[in-house]
């Protein structure tokens, strides 16, 4: 707002109330109110998904209540929610962000194990979760950080969407059954500490490796464009990662929830091989992965440009 604006304001408004010196605060006024603006925005705006994921677990209670039903959540009697929830949560991911889905013929008929790059949140995965079971008519399994069965209120939801703990036999006979499981090797570290750059944070980590070879299922390299733009972390304060390393809880702020351009790529399946290491299929797993990021992801990442890919007409190709 121009200073001659802002005066002649000030000049009404000291004429209305009789407020002497507005002008000498109104200027102070306004800066405030711009800076309570951008607070709200970047810090509550991403509670928003909380909400909904709330949201959906009370339609979950709903549904059981209404039916009567005490069978368990991965049943056939629970399949009339788990679309709905689908369809609930592709709705929103096309409406904040414009959400798209390549590569989906490169999942395998049978089971498998998608491996993907792990954003400050996991929306992306779920809106994955969503689109493939109503495209597709596919079920994916998920595998969550132990703390999130620690979340008040969300026994239900993960019990319907078939949130797994991870254990490495609980992974292998679900695979062997014919089902299809995501992970993000990363985990809550690679959430919260990894950065604009993309960059892959694995540690040692090769579990996920030696559960593909022992279900003998290939892995499916899974990536989301922008997936760090719509939301942020302030990971990169020393402070914070240290406290999370001895406390091991979540406890980095998040900032965002900007409407940016998703796209999800599912790369070419990795084929199991009966003589391959779990070092070795780790080091091939995390090579395809980056190749992905680099083939889609501008480097480093921009929330500018990611809200500006909104409005591209044209989609990049697979």
């Amino acid at each position: 707002m121009p200073m001659a604006d802002l005066s002649s304001l000030a000049y009404m408004l000291e004429e209305w109330t009789v407020v002497e010196y507005l002008e000498k605060y109104l200027i102070y006024v306004v800066i405030a109110s711009i800076t309570m603006s951008a607070i709200l925005f970047f810090f509550i705006v991403p509670l928003t998904i909380i909400f909904f994921i709330y949201l959906t677990n009370i339609l979950l209670l709903m549904h059981q209540r209404n039916s009567e039903t005490e069978a368990d959540p991965l049943s056939d009697t629970w399949d009339s929610a788990r679309k709905t929830i689908a369809s609930f949560w592709d709705m929103y991911a096309r409406i904040w962000h414009g959400y798209e889905l390549h590569g989906a013929e490169n999942i395998p008929e049978g089971p498998g194990l998608v491996v993907f790059y792990h954003g400050a949140t996991p929306a992306d995965c779920v809106y994955f979760i969503a689109r493939l079971l109503i495209q597709k008519k596919r079920y994916c399994h998920v595998v969550a950080d132990h703390f999130v069965f620690r979340l008040p209120g969300f026994k239900i939801l993960l019990d319907a969407i078939g949130v797994m703990h991870g254990p490495k036999e609980e992974c292998v006979n679900a695979l062997k059954k014919g089902s299809l499981i995501a992970i993000a090797p990363g985990g809550v570290r690679e959430a919260l500490f990894s950065d604009e750059m993309y960059t892959i944070l694995w540690g040692n980590r090769k579990g996920f490796a030696q559960v593909a070879i022992d279900a003998k299922v290939p892995i499916i390299p899974m990536f989301t464009q922008n997936v760090r733009e719509g939301v942020r972390t302030l990971g990169g304060i020393k402070i914070l990662r240290s406290l999370y390393e001895r406390i091991r809880l979540p406890i980095v702020p998040v900032y965002g929830g900007f409407p940016v351009k998703l796209r999800t790529f599912i790369g070419k399946p990795i084929p199991y091989e009966p003589n391959v290491t779990a070092e070795e299929l780790t080091a091939k797993t995390k090579a395809t992965l980056q190749a992905l990021i680099e083939k889609h992801q501008q480097l480093p990442g921009n929330i500018f440009r990611a809200l500006m890919e909104r409005f591209q007409t044209q989609k990049k190709e697979d």
